[in-house]
């Protein structure tokens, strides 16, 4: 059983969902160029396909779904940010470069704070994430 985050919340899983309509884009997103794995799939579920994304073992995880009757879905704002922590320098460059020679090009971010040690770069749906170049401890 896992362990509860605290007393007060006691959350033993954390998910991020977001919808696309670009699942293969996405998963190639983040699997080929992050790294990350996919952990769990669904396919044709009342309509719906999906994908979490992340670190086995890990109880956080991003999850992905398409729905084949779905509205489109609305552009994020340029301030909607995933941030990835990663203190080697060397790695993460190294994740830049391999996300840019898959087409995704670093973008300017809208608050220049992300500037300073990060790179910031859009998703196949354009929503954006910061590759960190700190710990994210108390910065």
């Amino acid at each position: 059983m896992n362990k509860p985050w605290s007393e007060e919340v006691p959350v033993v899983q954390f998910r991020v969902a977001r919808p696309t309509h670009q699942i293969d884009k996405i998963k190639e997103f983040y699997t080929k160029g992050l790294g990350f794995e996919i952990v769990g799939s669904f396919s044709g579920h009342e309509g719906y396909d999906g994908v979490m994304i992340g670190l086995p073992g890990v109880d956080y995880h991003l999850e992905f779904t398409q729905y084949e009757e779905a509205s489109p879905v609305p552009p994020p704002s340029e301030d909607n940010l995933l941030v990835f922590y990663i203190p080697n320098l060397n790695a993460r460059n190294a994740i830049v470069e391999r996300l840019q020679e898959m087409g995704y090009p670093e973008v300017e971010p809208e608050n220049p704070y992300w500037k300073q040690n990060g790179v910031t770069i859009c998703d196949p749906d354009g929503w954006r994430i910061v590759l960190q170049n700190t710990s994210g401890i108390t910065e």
